[in-house]
């Protein structure tokens, strides 16, 4: 349901033209002067009604039905773009070089429902739900509070494309990430820039950089920009690159210390994906035992409904299985799954993981599951 902030005459216009009302009507509807409703559509958003206009506007709004909100959204944004008309009926073009107050709170709404949608890996959805923002203002059109939106929203759209697999190129996570990160920049918010070094430091890996990788990560760890749930992360994940690099014993060790880092911080979730690094840094240094010991772990506690963690997990599972002749058959059989489910959620990136895990399986360096 739509709400205004702050009523100007544009607002008003729209309201009237929701409510299909003629001037005259809708002085008679507010209890406003015909000629103070005039002039405010004549000055559009140009002109404030005053406190006690602005009051009456916000219940006359809230009283109206479903379809009245619908189409004053309509005819708001009709007004915005320069499509109304003009006070003398004719047709007139009116500038206004950011989104409406009501705007930002659909954009922001929308951003957290397509949060929600890629943690359980509905693309299509989030795709959708960013690009309608995302590809209506340029940042010069923007406020900060508008920029701000569109480099979150750009932001997630990387996390989209990186899900996916699309790590680098023209239209890859690295761009996203990228463009996001100069926003952010031009915003001085410097904990939104180190997440985005984060992200980049992330596409570093899994297009196959990992020396690189590891050192853009260690940097992380100890950047006070990043929370220290971040800066955890950041430590992990130096871990994971030197274990796909086959340093799995310096790799055992920067995990341990991250695990006991998520354990300070009482990051549950975190906690038990170090888990899964964990055991697969074991299986690179032929430490079965405790592989298996902790990849049981990590499946009793870890995050199973999002289909991405069901596929890390069972990918990580089938490896450490098909790493012993005497469970081979089980390890294949739940990269199997895992793929299915890969393939169902368009899981590119994990999909083509498990295809080298069986195509290596036997081999020393074999790739593990991000």
């Amino acid at each position: 349901m739509a709400t205004v902030h702050e009523w100007t005459g544009l607002e008003a216009l729209a309201l009237r033209k929701a409510l299909r009302l003629s001037v005259r009507r809708y002085s008679e509807h507010l209890g406003i002067a015909v000629n103070t409703i005039s002039n405010w559509e004549k000055y559009r958003d140009k002109r404030r009604p005053n406190t006690e206009s602005q009051a009456i506007l916000d219940t006359a709004l809230a009283r109206a039905d479903a379809a009245t909100h619908v189409r004053f959204e309509t005819e708001l944004a009709k007004l915005t773009a320069g499509e109304g008309t003009g006070p003398a009926g004719g047709t007139s073009r009116v500038t206004i070089p950011r989104p409406r107050a009501w705007e930002y709170e659909s954009w922001t709404d929308d951003l957290e429902r397509a949060v929600v949608a890629l943690s359980h890996q509905n693309f299509a959805f989030a795709d959708d739900l960013l690009r309608r923002w995302s590809s209506t203002y340029r940042p010069s059109d923007l406020d900060e509070r508008g920029t701000y939106l569109l480099a979150r929203s750009i932001a997630l759209q990387g996390d989209l494309k990186r899900d996916q697999g699309a790590v680098v190129g023209p239209l890859s996570a690295q761009r996203s990430y990228t463009q996001a990160r100069s926003l952010y920049t031009e915003l001085a918010i410097p904990r939104r820039v180190a997440q985005l070094d984060l992200s980049l430091a992330v596409v570093t890996e899994m297009s196959g950089a990992l020396e690189a990788a590891a050192r853009q990560y260690e940097d992380l760890a100890i950047d006070e920009r990043l929370s220290p749930r971040d800066r955890a992360r950041a430590r992990l994940w130096v871990g994971t690159a030197l274990s796909k690099d086959g340093n799995n014993d310096y790799a055992v060790r920067v995990m341990e210390e991250a695990i006991r880092e998520f354990e300070g911080l009482a990051e549950q979730d975190d906690w038990s994906v170090a888990q899964q690094k964990l055991a697969l840094a074991h299986r690179g240094s032929g430490n079965l035992d405790a592989a298996l010991r902790l990849i049981d772990v990590a499946r009793s506690t870890g995050i199973t409904d999002a289909p991405m963690q069901r596929v890390r997990l069972d990918t990580a599972y089938g490896h450490i299985l098909l790493s012993d002749r005497a469970t081979l058959d089980d390890g294949l059989r739940v990269l199997d799954d895992a793929a299915k489910r890969a393939a169902q959620y368009g899981l590119t990136h994990q999909l083509r993981s498990i295809t080298d895990i069986r195509r290596t399986a036997d081999g020393p360096a074999s790739p593990s599951p991000r």
